[in-house]
C-alpha cells in the first residue's frame, strides 16, 4: 500500500528513498554545510531540512540506521522518534556517538532511516481487573529459557 506525503525539501540534497523495492525504511542525510565532529559519548541534533505532512492516522518513525550503529557506535537516542501527523517543523535527528572514537557527520550523510507507518487511537476502559493469560505478571525475561 502507498500512501501520498507532501514533503518540503529545502536542501540540496535527494528526497528520502527507499534503497531496495523492498525496505521498509528511507534513509535521512544531515542538511549542514560542513562536518560535525560527534564526540564519544556525546549526542546533537542533526537538522535534515526536511517538512512533512503525514496523513492523519500516520506517523513518521525515526531510527538508527544498522551500519552505523555496528561500525561507528552512532544510535538514535530516542528511537524510534516519532513524528506526529500535526508536526510540521524541520525533523531533526538526535544522534549520539556509544564508541570511543569521535565521528564526523558529513554533508549529505544518510544518518538515520525514517518508516511511516499507520497507528491507532486508543479509547481508554477502565476496569477493576483484566483477565488472566498464559503468561500473566511475569516481567522482564520472564518468557525466556528455562
Amino acid at each position: 500500500m502507498t500512501v501520498k506525503v507532501k514533503i518540503v525539501n529545502s536542501t540540496p540534497f535527494q528526497l528520502p528513498a527507499y534503497q531496495t523495492p523492498e525496505s521498509a525504511g528511507m534513509d535521512l542525510r544531515a542538511n549542514i554545510s560542513e562536518p560535525i565532529l560527534l564526540l564519544s559519548l556525546e549526542r546533537k541534533l542533526i537538522p535534515t531540512g526536511l517538512f512533512i505532512e503525514l496523513p492523519i492516522g500516520h506517523e513518521a518513525q525515526i531510527r538508527p540506521r544498522s551500519g552505523l550503529a555496528y561500525k561507528h557506535g552512532l544510535t538514535v537516542l530516542n528511537s524510534p522518534g516519532t513524528v506526529d501527523s500535526d508536526y510540521r517543523g524541520e525533523i531533526k535527528v538526535l544522534l549520539v556517538n556509544l564508541s570511543n572514537e569521535s565521528f564526523e557527520i558529513q554533508p549529505g550523510e544518510r544518518i538515520a532511516q525514517m518508516i511511516v507507518a499507520r497507528h491507532e487511537r486508543v479509547v481508554w476502559e477502565e476496569t477493576e481487573e483484566l483477565t488472566t493469560s498464559e503468561r500473566g505478571t511475569g516481567g522482564y525475561g520472564s518468557t525466556g529459557k528455562k
